[in-house]
């Protein structure tokens, strides 16, 4: 049995396992006496993760989870590297920098260094430190040939020969001066939009909301701004998502909205306010928490000209039929293996070092 066929099944049964901490209650199989340890230290885990960053709700944690479980399949990751001379690789020992704005943010980029046949070396942000190194015990623990290669540190990185990062506009700057000189990915701040029309339907509108509130629009993947035609009436948007009115009584969202909002008002700004998202016209894609930003257009044409030029700041395009990268509405969340952050081929960058 191959290599790469090895690494496959492990993933796979660590997709099974994930799927025991999510909210469907289907996915839950019988564990057997030594998979039960594992289990209630997960259990701990998630525990710890909450306590430790209140944006990591239960319900985060799941989604992420779910999310997981059903992008580790055989036909799904076989589909993936499908496109792919994956031979065995002369291992190199790959450093990831992991951001820590939503549960397991950087798994994908730990998933393609080891199921490339490499070694890696991660830093974890604070923010999201207590699920990952679980999981990866728990990888060793079913497919032992990963033991050795699974490395975790919080003191400055050494011995690496190539690195993946990402953070902020800021700490991509950080990252360039440092690890310019090793072959590498570096990711910046990207946000993504929707382009509405008018025309969409309620449940087009209301699956928008999914991709506004999901994870609290930390997310790359969250939309934090809307693009609207010239005598767009918002009235038919603030109606479909009154369902996610709920996520008000979030305390810590509830900080931010009742923060933004006076700072807001104190400085004159016109909001339009539904109790729970305020709507801002802006010309940023950075919005801040319980704000989402707009901006009217004139033609169809001209905005798709402007989000060309400025492509590298967005990572999805929320859309119906009107750009050919487009992603349906509420479906931002849900991206599969061979979607990448950034655009940027991650597999094929680790298979050329």
């Amino acid at each position: 049995m191959s290599d790469i066929h090895n690494r496959i099944t492990a993933f796979v049964k660590l997709g099974a396992f994930i799927a025991q901490f999510t909210s469907n209650e289907e996915n839950e199989v019988k564990a057997n006496e030594i998979e039960s340890e594992f289990i209630d230290g997960f259990k701990h885990q998630m525990k710890l993760a909450q306590e430790h960053n209140n944006w990591f709700t239960k319900e985060n944690l799941q989604f992420s989870l779910q999310s997981w479980a059903d992008a580790l399949t055989t036909s799904n990751i076989k589909k993936w590297l499908s496109g792919y001379l994956i031979d065995e690789v002369s291992p190199k020992k790959v450093a990831i920098i992991m951001a820590g704005n939503i549960p397991l943010v950087g798994f994908h980029d730990f998933i393609s260094v080891l199921i490339t046949g490499h070694h890696v070396l991660i830093k974890q942000s604070k923010n999201d430190k207590h699920l990952l190194p679980y999981l990866s015990k728990y990888l060793e623990h079913i497919e032992p040939s990963f033991k050795g290669k699974i490395t975790f540190t919080d003191e400055k990185m050494e011995g690496f020969d190539a690195v993946i990062a990402t953070g902020s506009d800021n700490t991509a700057r950080y990252f360039e001066y440092y690890f310019g000189s090793k072959p590498n990915i570096i990711r910046k701040n990207r946000n993504s939009v929707a382009v509405l029309t008018g025309n969409e339907s309620p449940e087009q509108l209301k699956s928008l909301g999914k991709d506004i509130f999901t994870y609290y629009g930390l997310g790359c993947r969250s939309v934090s701004k809307l693009y609207v035609p010239q005598d767009y009436n918002f009235d038919d948007f603030f109606n479909a998502i009154f369902s996610y009115g709920d996520i008000i009584h979030e305390h810590k969202y509830a900080n931010n909205y009742d923060y933004n909002k006076a700072v807001y008002l104190m400085s004159l700004y016109k909001l339009l306010d539904n109790g729970f998202l305020m709507l801002k016209e802006d010309e940023n894609y950075a919005s801040p928490i319980a704000t989402v930003f707009y901006e009217k257009y004139e033609t169809t044409d001209a905005l798709k000209k402007k989000l060309n030029a400025e492509e590298e700041k967005i990572q999805c395009i929320v859309a119906d039929g009107l750009f050919d990268n487009e992603v349906d509405f509420g479906q931002t969340q849900y991206p599969q293996l061979w979607d990448y952050a950034d655009g940027v081929d991650t597999i094929k960058f680790l298979l050329k070092l």
